[in-house]
């Protein structure tokens, strides 16, 4: 799998921080993923009440989709300000507490319980912590986690997922040598490789 000068690059946490403080957000979708829209019955699958997990959440609007439809969300992200928006931008009460286990991290939630966003490293969780997932919406962590992290990324997923969960996974296909990511490319022979 051939991802050329991708392979080294690294993009640092102040860096999203950045992207965050400026507006350079290009990533964020206003109307929601139209590709979880279309695969939804894959994630759900019948089940009601479920637990899904947001990695590098951002302000993702489909959390909150979500858990008007009576599931529990849970998300991470390293911007503070991120998260602040999404709350801001639906109106949502939320209360704000230190996570004793992680040094520095912060826990969002909801006044109604059923939205907890992790302001922290997503390396910095656990299972202990955030429990285990129903679902999985990865539509812009894998492929913004530096290519040398894929493996630390993808074995901590697998240790979040309960046995019959559902991952939900956006990539995007393109020459990478023409763009220095991210998003990054993830060729489909890597993904079966990551998760087997």
């Amino acid at each position: 799998s051939d991802i050329g000068s991708q392979r080294d690059r690294v993009v640092t946490q102040e860096e999203w921080l950045q992207k965050w403080e400026m507006g350079n957000i290009g990533f964020h979708k206003e109307q929601g993923h139209p590709l979880l829209q279309k695969h939804l019955d894959v994630l759900l699958n019948g089940r009601s009440g479920l637990r899904v997990f947001f990695p590098l959440c951002g302000k993702a609007v489909e959390m909150k989709w979500l858990a008007d439809m009576g599931h529990s969300v849970v998300g991470v992200e390293v911007s503070e300000q991120a998260l602040q928006e999404f709350f801001a931008e639906h109106n949502l009460p939320y209360c704000e507490e230190p996570v004793p286990e992680i040094s520095g991290a912060k826990k969002f939630q909801s006044t109604s319980g059923n939205i907890s966003l992790y302001c922290c490293s997503i390396y910095d969780l656990s299972s202990s912590i955030v429990g285990k997932f129903d679902g999985v919406w990865d539509r812009g962590a894998l492929v913004a986690v530096n290519p040398r992290d894929r493996q630390r990324y993808v074995s901590l997923m697998i240790t979040l997922m309960e046995k019959n969960s559902s991952y939900l996974l956006v990539t995007v296909s393109y020459d990478p040598n023409k763009h220095k990511g991210p998003p990054f490319y993830v060729p489909e022979s890597e993904i079966k490789g990551l998760f087997g």
